[in-house]
């Protein structure tokens, strides 16, 4: 039989679940108790407090229980100094007749780089037209280069058949000349 062959396998017991009821009485109970020795601490009668008291705190909600326990166990200096964090920012709701609607949106980083960058492009192309860059300096000049390397070309193309039609036509010359004779 290969190694794990049975389900959960042999050793310890079988798991028992707790539901979430049994949980959360559980904690209530805790709560309870340390409340208790929090008032005997105290000094005060813990025993005989009032009973209004004790049935709002059977009946109140896990968050207010934890925000009572965070207001008690407050740590080092925050029970002598109130601190609040500079850098939360509240949020206020704005009502509808208070949108401005029809103002100037403001846009975020990347559109605002995006369109900066749209037309420093647009004012590179009007530099580059004009002829005002180095990249269309060295184009330019690279493009008469170029022209005169093709003026030249021609010139000695045109030179060459020149001399071609000349020898040809030297060369009928000599042949209708010696025809003739």
């Amino acid at each position: 039989m290969p190694k794990g062959g049975r389900k959960g396998g042999h050793k310890g017991r079988a798991r028992q679940y707790t539901s979430p009821e049994e949980i959360d009485a559980q904690l209530q109970a805790e709560k309870q108790k340390a409340r208790e020795e929090e008032e005997q601490k105290e000094g005060g009668d813990g025993a005989a407090g009032d009973p209004k008291k004790e049935k709002k705190s059977l009946d109140s909600d896990d968050s207010e229980d934890e925000e009572d326990d965070y207001q008690q166990k407050r740590k080092g200096v925050e029970g002598l100094i109130d601190i609040e964090n500079p850098n939360r920012v509240a949020q206020t709701t704005k009502k509808v007749t208070q949108l401005d609607l029809d103002g100037p949106k403001e846009l975020s980083r990347r559109e605002r780089e995006e369109i900066e960058k749209q037309k420093a492009k647009e004012r590179y192309m009007k530099m580059h037209l004009a002829g005002k860059t180095e990249q269309a300096k060295a184009d330019l000049a690279r493009l008469a280069i170029i022209r005169k390397q093709r003026e030249e070309a021609a010139r000695k193309k045109e030179e060459e058949r020149k001399a071609k039609d000349d020898a040809t036509l030297s060369g009928k010359r000599m042949q209708s000349l010696s025809l003739n004779k």
